[in-house]
């Protein structure tokens, strides 16, 4: 039984048409119908519920359409990982990643790649986290970073860095020149906040909840240059990755003050489709990122 014949009959069941599957697939009606007769036979079971006015699969037709649908999905990731392997010789690795994570912590990684791996191009993107992942979903990209990944059965999420989180004020706030600081004192201040739909956002959110800290932002962005700028004219005080502020804590526009509470840290992931085949350098790529276990990397 071929490839496409499977196809055939699921396009039949779904267009509820013979002519319809016909016309999808380039064949004659006729054809349709000896397909499908072949398949019946094949099985000496009825596919199709002939005593029904309306078009109608038998259960024993639905249990080989489901069937079929589960092949066909193999198949297209099977294709899907040998063109991979077979244009590997290109040397390509497609990455995106959120602003914060590509302009800070993953530049250090990516040079050290790229001396390692010189013949190896890679292209990096800087998206939102939302495309980033339909990106990734959808084949466009090989790998994605984000903070605060989401679980999802269609998606494999390797550890990143842990970006230790801080109170950030400017030069001139009240508590600039501290040490450390409670957590508690935050609510006491103008707050400048990420925008509510991003996963920073909630994970902030989460972490003062548990202190039963409350804070009301008189401001929200959705990218952390903006929150540093508002920042650094002392009109509030925000709560941020430390690796995002390096360069103004070097030149003394930002300060950033550790929390006496404990260590708060920002998790990070590297993210790729599941099931997906990795070439040597994608394999390679993501060993270098991922610290914990690289062993546990696998096609």
């Amino acid at each position: 039984m071929q490839i496409e014949t499977l196809q055939i009959f699921c396009d039949l069941a779904e267009l509820k048409s013979f002519s319809g599957a016909a016309e999808k697939n380039m064949i004659s009606q006729s054809a349709v119908s000896q397909q499908l007769s072949n398949i019946e036979k094949a099985f000496n079971t009825a596919l199709i519920d002939r005593h029904r006015k309306s078009f109608g699969l038998t259960a024993a037709g639905e249990l080989f359409y489901n069937t079929c649908k589960d092949i066909l999905s193999r198949y297209e990731n099977f294709q899907s990982g040998l063109n991979f392997l077979k244009n590997s010789a290109k040397s390509k690795i497609t990455a995106a990643a959120i602003y914060s994570i590509g302009m800070h912590s993953l530049q250090s990684y990516i040079k050290k790649f790229i001396t390692l791996h010189p013949q190896v191009y890679l292209d990096i993107e800087y998206l939102s986290a939302v495309e980033i992942y339909n990106r990734l979903l959808l084949g466009k990209i090989d790998v994605g970073f984000v903070a605060v990944p989401r679980n999802s059965p269609d998606i494999q999420v390797y550890e990143f860095v842990a970006e230790p989180l801080v109170l950030v004020c400017g030069p001139q706030h009240a508590f600039a020149n501290k040490s450390s600081i409670d957590i508690y004192m935050v609510q006491y201040h103008p707050f400048i906040a990420f925008a509510r739909n991003l996963p920073t956002r909630n994970w902030i959110d989460q972490l003062l909840l548990k202190y039963n800290v409350v804070v009301k932002p008189v401001m929200e962005f959705d990218n952390v240059e903006t929150i540093k700028r508002v920042v650094e004219i002392n009109n509030g005080i925000s709560i941020m990755p430390e690796t995002t502020i390096q360069n103004e804590l070097a030149n003394g526009t930002l300060k950033a003050i550790p929390f006496s509470n404990g260590k708060f840290e920002r998790p990070t992931g590297i993210i790729i489709r599941k099931n997906r085949v990795m070439n040597d350098n994608l394999k390679s790529f993501i060993e270098l990122l991922y610290r914990p276990n690289p062993k546990n990397i696998r096609n």
